[in-house]
């Protein structure tokens, strides 16, 4: 949630942001970026060019439903993208969904405004 949430403007949070899980099979084809095969700059905001370029062409190999890519906020955690265009999508169980609120404290405008009345 962190890598979504650091990109939104705290006045312009989605009003219909919902919180989705899915159980995702051990078996189902996943390919894994090593942090080794990324650009130097690829924790860098905005995100390099290429990192775009490496989720397109995940995508258009169809050869893996899952994509596993370090996370720019914490490396040690994974994000785990989903192409729905893949034969075994239809394999993830996805759970019931529940609305999410955003929380003004996760934006740095959030966090400024809240010092202030301090």
């Amino acid at each position: 949630m962190l890598e979504y949430f650091v990109h939104l403007e705290a006045n312009d949070s989605p009003p219909d942001l919902v919180l989705a899980s899915a159980d995702i099979p051990d078996d189902l084809a996943r390919q894994r970026m090593e942090i080794s095969k990324l650009p130097s700059n690829w924790r860098e905001t905005p995100a390099p060019t290429e990192m775009a370029r490496f989720g397109d062409e995940f995508a258009q190999r169809g050869k893996c439903c899952v994509l596993i890519v370090p996370s720019a906020l914490v490396p040690s955690e994974s994000n785990w993208l989903i192409n729905p265009q893949h034969t075994e999508f239809r394999k993830i169980a996805i759970r019931e969904t529940e609305a999410l609120s955003y929380d003004s404290r996760l934006s740095a405008r959030g966090r400024s405004a809240r010092r202030k009345h301090k």
